[in-house]
């Protein structure tokens, strides 16, 4: 799967708006990331808060190498600083999640359409006199699994289901990739790449200036550095990947020293 696409999922956790506004930072990471690596970034959904944060998000990511690059991406981010919207000058807490889903090809997963139902609606939020009075925002529904996808950022309902198709191809094929890695997984990996969405990854702690990732025990310095989604954030990935191969090398060795035992 390292030469797939993928479909990158963001939602605000714990911490109300701070918990948005962290996200809206995580997103603009990402999307500066994939401009710094020359790959395609596009919205699939998108849905701001009130106060410029982020409640939840979904883009397509397409390029060489892009889910080789970012597949341990996924887990909980956690800030610590204290938010625009404190007064008292007290540190909080708070978390977002993120999903990445790599994207299949037409040989990888195939969807009845009998399986599916799609829905149409009025799309919510800005968007003037098309937001009323067209039925453009799409709804897909997989019925065998109940997983849902939808699209609402186009004007055209044919774009919007084109897109909402992609997102649903996503999650179901990531269910079936969860399922092979959980039948996998030794007790000795680390769970590097599972993409758990329950999992603390990383902590951006502004206080102490400083970005550490649980998973390597790394850290590095300058977190407006970081959130450019440039160097630093690329060094960090290639860290976690050559982690992850270590593991894996380390998963084959165990594995050959049981059968030689049995």
């Amino acid at each position: 799967m390292d030469n797939n696409d993928l479909v990158m999922e963001l939602a605000a956790g714990v911490g109300g708006q701070e918990a948005m506004l962290f996200t809206a930072d995580i997103f603009d990471m990402y999307q500066q990331y994939a401009a710094y690596k020359s790959w395609s970034f596009e919205i699939l959904e998108y849905f701001p808060s009130e106060i410029g944060g982020l409640r939840h998000a979904v883009a397509s990511i397409a390029g060489p190498e892009a889910y080789k690059n970012l597949k341990f991406e996924g887990g909980v981010h956690r800030v610590q600083r204290v938010p625009k919207t404190e007064r008292q000058g007290r540190i909080h807490t708070s978390t977002m999640t993120v999903a990445i889903l790599p994207q299949p090809t037409e040989i990888d997963l195939s969807i009845d359409p009998k399986d599916l139902r799609i829905e149409t609606k009025r799309a919510s939020g800005a968007g003037g006199q098309h937001v009323n009075k067209t039925e453009s925002a799409v709804r897909i529904v997989h019925i065998p699994t109940g997983v849902v996808a939808e699209c609402q950022e186009q004007r055209s309902q044919l774009k919007n289901k084109e897109k909402a198709m992609k997102v649903l191809h996503a999650k179901l094929y990531n269910i079936q990739v969860e399922e092979v890695t959980r039948k996998r997984c030794s007790t000795r990996k680390i769970q590097i790449g599972t993409r758990g969405r329950s999992e603390k990854i990383r902590t951006y702690n502004y206080p102490q200036d400083r970005v550490t990732d649980h998973r390597i025990s790394r850290s590095v310095h300058h977190i407006e550095k970081f959130l450019l989604g440039e160097e630093l954030l690329d060094e960090m990935i290639k860290s976690l990947r050559e982690y992850a191969d270590y593991e894996s090398l380390m998963e084959i060795i165990s594995a050959n020293e049981q059968t030689k035992l049995t």
